[in-house]
């Protein structure tokens, strides 16, 4: 038999749940139509229809609730590309399919991704959703180094010595995606494609890996 204060919890959990979805897409719309920049707490707070202090209890800063929307696409990008993965055959082409779907949402709102990187990587180390997002370049890192090691033929290799080479090799091809992704606002080697240089980078990190392998 279900209690009152069963029932009365099931319904606070609701609206808690409505809440989030409210402020998740007010957010995810404004920095959409107008920039990270441009947009306010206050703004996001009455598009959800939600005060500011309760907002807060979702979202300690503007810079949470980017991450929190961003996150989603990180991991929506992260699937699509450990999908397209499973086509190649050639290591340095599979991991290039693993991180493209991520260099090509970030051209959908360039000012977003920089501010996004900027969050995930230098934001307050307990905020909720900075947690979550490194947790989603984790799991990339981890893609690569799964995908590097299944590539050794060598019979006499150590699959865990194998396994902590690769996933230094994902680090690294990580740091590279980083940099581009951060490129529109440190304006480096803007001469170059994005895509190209993460290709060639890529080739390069991966022959030696194999090279440090053998």
């Amino acid at each position: 038999m279900t209690t009152p204060d069963a029932v009365q919890g099931g319904r606070r959990l609701r609206n808690m749940r409505d809440k989030q979805s409210r402020i998740f897409e007010a957010a995810a719309a404004l920095f959409a139509e107008r920039g990270f920049a441009s947009v306010t707490t206050q703004q996001i707070s009455e598009r959800a229809d939600v005060a500011a202090g309760t907002l807060f209890r979702y979202a300690a800063s503007k810079g949470e609730l980017l991450l929190m929307v961003y996150n989603e696409e990180f991991r929506t990008a992260l699937d699509q590309g450990e999908r397209d993965a499973r086509a190649e055959s050639d290591p340095s082409r599979a991991v290039l399919a693993m991180t493209r779907p991520i260099l090509e949402a970030a051209d959908q709102h360039v000012e977003n991704t920089v501010a996004y990187q900027r969050e995930l990587l230098f934001g307050a180390p307990t905020e909720q959703y900075r947690a979550e997002g490194l947790a989603s370049v984790a799991r990339l890192e981890s893609m690569i180094a799964e995908r590097l090691t299944v590539a050794v033929t060598l019979r006499d290799a150590d699959p865990q010595a194998v396994f902590a080479r690769a996933l230094l090799a994902g680090r690294s091809v990580f740091a590279v995606l980083h940099l581009i992704l951060a490129r529109p606002s440190t304006g480096a080697h803007s001469g170059r494609d994005a895509i190209d240089d993460l290709r060639d980078q890529i080739a390069q990190i991966v022959a030696g890996f194999f090279a440090s392998v053998d």
